[in-house]
């Protein structure tokens, strides 16, 4: 896998999961994708195709971005993320603070950023 593909999987992931989020919210979101890919050992496309890990992957008939704005809001989100500190401190989970997943307790809380819960 190209760079440029692991960065459009990644700047996709952010924008299906996190685009109405502050910037912060998105870099969150791509820090945990970046963490899932380097634990599992997968190259960024992987780890985002895996089956119920992302819930765009299964609700999505389509990847394509419908708002270019806000993909390109998104890929800058990415950027900053791929140069900066892990804000989410290594986690690997997140999930809206709108739901109660079954698995946090199994994990431990770091941050809220936007409605976003983060948990390694």
């Amino acid at each position: 896998m190209t760079f440029l593909e692991g960065l459009l999987w990644l700047t996709l992931n952010v924008y299906h999961e996190a685009r109405s989020e502050p910037e912060i919210g998105q870099i969150a979101v791509a820090h945990v994708t970046l963490n899932r890919a380097a634990k599992r050992h997968l190259t960024i496309k992987n780890v985002v195709n895996q089956p119920y890990q992302f819930s765009w992957i299964q609700q999505k008939k389509s990847y394509i971005p419908d708002d270019p704005q806000a993909f390109l809001a998104c890929m800058q989100s990415v950027y900053i993320a791929l140069n900066t500190i892990d804000v989410t401190a290594g986690s690997t989970y997140y999930h809206l603070d709108k739901v109660n997943p079954y698995w946090a307790s199994d994990y431990t809380f770091v941050q809220q950023y936007g409605s976003h819960k983060f948990y390694k």
